[in-house]
């Protein structure tokens, strides 16, 4: 029986994680990371390479096609002090152009009318909060196209639990440029990688392929938001962070198409997850979503996970026990932990099943 979420506490989603197993670097090669099939009992340690011998042909394997933008600025205030931005999105606003909204970090938080002096020689102009005046990102405008500045001065937004010292020349930009990055990245605008799909490589997609096995996408850029603590002790109060998702409507046909054979929707990552139950919630194929999944929710898609291990106490560490049920997911990181797998965005992944179906039972008989 699961717990409703006006049940759940913070304390519910913690756990002990010895630093080391913090992935500092990416695996020698994406598919060389190890794969925890939480899909048998006991679970299985197998290796990424594996994962088209635990599907079936028919299935379809939905991915986030969203491309990590270097969304990561410094520069100095008209004082003189070191700022920092983090894009979290370029704005489209009808009278304005090359707006952002943006975290800015500041000794002291510059006023509005501010012109930032941006590294690389251009300016952000500073009009204001976002998405209204109590709100905790800024609104700025940059003197040129924000993508293209993005793209020449800035630095990839790793997660904070990957340390990286910015403008050092010792190799790890260049990795990281090329590795926190999907080789099936499209569309730009995220600032954190759909972390379970970084595992893939050109080689696996053609052995996934040859197996009869369909592929299809959404984009959802993923906000910094999904770094953030959840600060109350009582689930049901958290709000959720806003993100901009699109289910195209190639996704949707494959999706029927899918069901029609009786075969299972596979989501690479907890992102993918909130795309899909956001259409299916809402109705709406585009948008932006605060979708926040906790033990209780009823999936309306999705049928088997492909994800990485993530934080104690985050809002994705509780998706993952709703879809898998919490007592299993409990078990499987005490598994991780113990078998030494390694955690977060740089670290391995593992494979799950939605509560009530069985590894190899197809959707039609769910």
């Amino acid at each position: 029986m699961t717990t409703p979420a006006s049940a759940l506490t913070l304390g519910d989603f913690d756990f002990e994680l010895p630093p080391a197993l913090i992935a500092q670097h990416p695996a020698p090669e994406r598919t060389a990371s190890r794969l925890l099939d939480g899909t048998t009992t006991p679970p299985l340690d197998r290796i990424f390479r594996d994962l088209p011998s635990l599907l079936q042909p028919g299935d379809l394997l939905v991915f986030n096609d969203t491309q990590v933008v270097k969304a990561r600025l410094f520069g100095r205030k008209p004082s003189g002090g070191q700022v920092e931005l983090l894009v979290e999105r370029v704005l489209h606003e009808a009278n304005e152009q090359h707006t952002v909204a943006a975290h800015l970090r500041a000794s002291k938080k510059p006023a509005p009318g501010s012109v930032l002096e941006m590294d690389g020689g251009y300016t952000a102009t500073v009009l204001g909060r976002w998405p209204d005046a109590s709100g905790a990102l800024f609104r700025l405008q940059f003197s040129s196209d924000p993508y293209a500045l993005m793209a020449q001065h800035g630095h990839m937004p790793l997660p904070p639990y990957i340390e990286r010292r910015y403008g050092d020349d010792d190799g790890n930009a260049a990795e990281d440029a090329r590795r926190y990055q999907t080789v099936f990245a499209r569309h730009p605008g995220a600032v954190a990688a759909p972390t379970a799909a970084l595992h893939f490589d050109e080689a696996l997609l053609e052995s996934l392929r040859a197996k009869g096995i369909a592929t299809a996408s959404v984009t959802l850029h993923v906000g910094a938001g999904t770094f953030q603590p959840v600060r109350v002790e009582r689930i049901a109060e958290h709000v959720m962070h806003n993100e901009r998702y699109e289910v195209p409507q190639a996704t949707i046909d494959a999706i029927a198409a899918c069901r029609a054979r009786g075969s299972r929707v596979v989501a690479v990552g907890t992102t993918s997850v909130r795309a899909l139950e956001s259409w299916a919630t809402s109705g709406q194929a585009r948008g932006d979503t605060q979708i926040f999944i906790t033990p209780g929710y009823a999936f309306a898609v999705v049928d088997v996970l492909l994800t990485n291990f993530h934080l104690p106490k985050s809002t994705l560490l509780m998706l993952v026990s709703a879809f898998a049920g919490h007592d299993h997911i409990k078990a499987l990181y005490r598994h991780a932990i113990a078998q030494d797998y390694r955690f977060f965005s740089y670290g391995d992944a593992m494979l799950l099943c939605r509560q009530g179906i069985s590894a190899r039972q197809d959707s039609a008989t769910k």
